[in-house]
């Protein structure tokens, strides 16, 4: 049985591989210059073929590295095993429970990792609670792990640097975009196989996340409803053509919800006491907290599984609802997570920071921005990887511009 898990895994990791042109190209990099050589590096990552791709550049380029999954339902067993029979180190199983996803986050730590690659924050949040190691510097791919990052920086309280990935244009305008617009409709289509459409889809917070759920949305035929906290983002939901309103409102008209916000308590009793029949919720966050799971089983009168990932609540007036992937990330629990092609971009950028880290003198604790060139680097990478060709400034053109 182990066998054919490793077996499966494998063939998952080389198809992931095959499609992954920017870290085949700096794997050849770093076979020959190992430049991670001597690290330790701990990750904390949804953990499935595309970031078994990482963890093996990483190790290729000379670290020793230690994978835990960021999320207990995102993890693959097969890809865990093969990952293991390749020689990293894994502490991660599909449905940990919250004891055993912590103990694993722990297990990581215990190598005694120099380097850190973080996606949600929980890895660093460990490093902040009790566990002392003496941690060169990280990185951090997700919104909301950058987000909590700020609020310890804010509060004097971040002990090492910690590079804001999520940031870098190469991250957001494509894996928050593009990535997640494509994944989270894999993730919903496939547990659901319902038409989307002409139904009415809200998508609650439009930040670089909610804007390609919404798009494709569009794409697919709905009529697009959006709910936003922030009135600039208000307004260009509407410049976009789509609907905006406060969320008890739109959710009487909805027949799918997605929440994008990274914030917690979004949907909350008084909002999904109004939910439409039939309505379909969603989570694209990274926490389940978007939606309030409390408030949903203290509305409903009975509760049962009805489809691999789909939970529906029965209210007393004999309304039903639905919650899929119990509230976690749809497009990694119920899916696949991003496209193969959007994650090499986002994985070189992960691979090349820490790099840039080790190769830089001691940084002082703080959150900093993907340096530029490492931005151009990887968006020369994908053209190159394309066959595109594009043009450069002239020196006179470079002079006009105060370049």
């Amino acid at each position: 049985m182990e066998r054919r898990l490793v077996e499966h895994g494998k063939k998952k990791i080389d198809w992931a591989a095959a499609h992954m042109p920017l870290l085949s190209r700096l794997r050849s990099t770093f076979e020959e210059t190992s430049p991670l050589h001597g690290h330790r590096i701990g990750m904390s990552i949804h953990l499935e073929a595309k970031t078994a791709c990482l963890a093996l550049l990483l190790r290729t380029g000379g670290a020793q590295v230690a994978v835990t999954g960021s999320n207990p339902l995102s993890t693959q067993d097969d890809v865990a095993a093969a990952l293991a029979a390749e020689g990293i180190e894994v502490h991660a199983k599909h449905g940990a429970s919250e004891v055993e996803y912590f103990a694993d986050l722990r297990s990581v730590l215990a190598t005694e990792p120099d380097l850190i690659l973080d996606d949600g924050g929980d890895l660093v949040k460990l490093l902040h609670n009790g566990v002392n190691l003496r941690i060169r510097g990280g990185c951090e791919e997700t919104t909301t792990g950058v987000h909590r990052l700020r609020i310890l920086e804010q509060e004097g309280k971040l002990r090492f640097p910690m590079y804001a990935v999520n940031d870098a244009k190469m991250k957001y305008l494509f894996d928050n975009r593009y990535g997640t617009g494509q994944s989270v409709w894999d993730g919903i289509m496939r547990s659901t196989n319902l038409l989307i459409a002409g139904k009415n889809v809200l998508v609650a917070g439009y930040g670089w996340c909610g804007r390609g759920i919404a798009m494709r949305a569009r794409g697919l035929g709905a009529r697009v409803l959006v709910t936003e906290v922030d009135p600039i983002r208000a307004v260009e939901a509407m410049m976009d053509g789509f609907s905006v309103g406060a969320m008890e409102q739109m959710l009487e008209r909805a027949d799918f919800l997605i929440t994008a916000t990274g914030c917690r308590d979004v949907v909350i009793k008084e909002a999904l006491a109004k939910a439409k029949d039939g309505l379909v919720m969603a989570n694209a966050g990274h926490f389940d907290v978007e939606i309030d799971k409390l408030a949903l089983a203290a509305l409903a009168t009975r509760q049962e599984d009805v489809r691999d990932g789909i939970r529906q609540f029965t209210f007393a007036d004999g309304r039903k609802v639905y919650l899929l992937g119990d509230g976690r990330l749809v497009n990694l629990v119920l899916g696949d997570g991003h496209p193969v092609e959007i994650m090499d971009i986002s994985f070189a950028l992960q691979a090349l920071t820490l790099q840039h880290i080790v190769e830089s003198d001691q940084l002082s604790p703080a959150v900093y921005s993907v340096p530029g060139e490492i931005d151009r680097k990887v968006a020369e990478m994908k053209l190159a990887s394309l066959g595109v060709r594009i043009d450069s400034l002239t020196p006179d053109q470079s002079a006009y511009l105060g370049l």
